[in-house]
């Protein structure tokens, strides 16, 4: 649902936009959502579906001229942007890593010196900060006359059920923003996991000591177990680093583009298992309600939708921080 136009509305485009999690927070406070910029099909279909008076700019950025866009959709405030971070995430662990995948940063710099927004806020992964070429981008960010914050905010924060950290880069050409406003003003307590899990039988649970489990999972099973009790929920967890569990009571690790959860509960006699559903994850990112996901993708598309999401919460109180300090 589009936020209604007001005399101060932030007039909005969002470069990489994905789901739209960033537009999604920036609306919330009051943003006025003009145009997504994504290569990806499935993201396009997001963005249409969640922000039908924007425009959708499908495609490869650097094909895409901005004059033109501009010219369609007239001057704006705010510009939102989550570069691509795969080639920066240390999840890709040793795979060699793309620098041309890198690079499309500075498609952000080509944008903002045709739109002069008054505002950019960037989001990426925090290794971002240890790229080659991310002191050039920040020095060119200034020398087009922005000066520029680098904040690493934590979603958990923000009274999202999901810890994940971020950097976001929030820079200004009116006047600069103090760090301390946005990093620690909204601090709220943290959100369990079970507040966003469906706990019905609405999806299909299996048995989780059944043959054919493999012998790491069965291993992570069993030290949650011998840690929490036999009667307690946890979460399962696939492909990251450390013990391989967590309670339902703390906020959920960062979710990525992996369907990496899976929810244990016991029963008489043992205890079941199933896999967090893209609808849990869109909670657990943040995302209220009103999001749709109602979209013609697979569960695993959806699941790489959310991963490669920004938390709203997290994007509505740096804009919220921005609006208080309009000229």
């Amino acid at each position: 649902m589009q936020a209604k136009e007001s005399q101060n509305t932030l007039r909005t485009i969002d470069l990489f936009c994905g789901a739209g999690g960033s537009s999604f927070g920036a609306q919330k406070a009051g943003a006025q959502i003009l145009a997504g910029f994504d290569l990806w099909n499935g993201a396009a279909l997001a963005y249409k579906k969640n922000f039908p008076g924007a425009e959708m700019y499908e495609g490869d950025l650097r094909t895409i001229d901005p004059k033109k866009v501009k010219e369609k959709i007239g001057a704006i405030d705010l510009m939102l942007a989550s570069p691509e971070c795969t080639n920066h995430s240390v999840a890709k662990g040793s795979k060699v890593r793309c620098e041309e995948s890198k690079m499309t940063a500075f498609q952000v710099t080509r944008y903002a010196k045709e739109f002069d927004p008054k505002w950019i806020v960037i989001e990426n992964v925090v290794e971002m900060q240890s790229w080659s070429e991310h002191p050039k981008f920040i020095d060119e960010l200034w020398n087009l006359g922005y000066s520029v914050q680098q904040l690493k905010l934590n979603s958990a924060d923000f009274g999202v059920p999901q810890a994940r950290k971020r950097l976001f880069l929030v820079c200004t050409n009116t006047k600069k923003i103090k760090v301390e406003e946005l990093a620690f003003a909204n601090k709220k307590g943290k959100k369990a996991v079970s507040t966003v899990i469906d706990w019905s039988d609405k999806y299909r649970f299996t048995p989780l000591f059944q043959e054919g489990r493999a012998e790491k999972t069965l291993e992570r099973a069993e030290n949650a177990i011998a840690a929490l009790g036999k009667k307690e929920n946890f979460i399962m967890v696939y492909y990251g680093t450390g013990d391989g569990w967590q309670s339902v009571d703390e906020p959920l690790r960062t979710i990525t583009t992996l369907d990496r959860f899976a929810l244990v509960v016991p029963v008489r006699g043992g205890h079941k298992m199933r896999m967090l559903q893209p609808e849990e994850l869109k909670y657990a990112m943040g995302f209220s309600n009103d999001y749709s996901l109602n979209i013609n993708l697979t569960r695993r598309e959806k699941i790489k939708l959310m991963g490669n999401g920004v938390c709203p919460p997290v994007m509505t109180s740096i804009i919220k921080n921005l609006s208080s300090a309009k000229e």
